[in-house]
């Protein structure tokens, strides 16, 4: 096999060929090991390792968990309302396409949506 002096360096810097150009002794590689399996842990040590881990959990207090749940609630409020507006209009688009006769009911529908919203609701 030919090699230019670049990828005679890089074989020199590798390990795989001598200074005089000749190849070294590949080594023959290890089998890997295969690991035995180790025997089953008992419930009573695993209860005590999952106590240790959960003793360096960062536990948040009580006024963190308040103040997540409340933004949890509130995003869970808004996301609610958009879906719900989103879906209003949507029926209302598509009952307005498929039956030309129920314009009539659109119009009455958004007269109402618009007097329950001027009455502050």
């Amino acid at each position: 096999m030919s090699m230019n002096r670049e990828q005679k360096r890089a074989a020199q810097k590798g390990g795989q060929v001598n200074p005089d150009g000749s190849q070294t002794a590949v080594r023959d590689r290890k089998a890997p090991t295969q690991h035995l399996k180790s025997e089953r842990t008992k419930p009573m040590q695993f209860l005590r390792e999952v106590r240790a881990e959960l003793k360096k959990v960062a536990w948040p207090t009580r006024d963190e968990v308040r103040r997540y749940s409340i933004i949890v609630l509130a995003a869970l409020i808004v996301f609610t309302a958009f879906v719900f507006g989103i879906d209003f209009l949507f029926e209302r688009l598509f009952r307005f396409i498929t039956d030309p006769a129920a314009e009539g009911a659109l119009a009455a529908t958004v007269s109402q949506v618009s007097a329950f919203a001027a009455s502050g609701y």
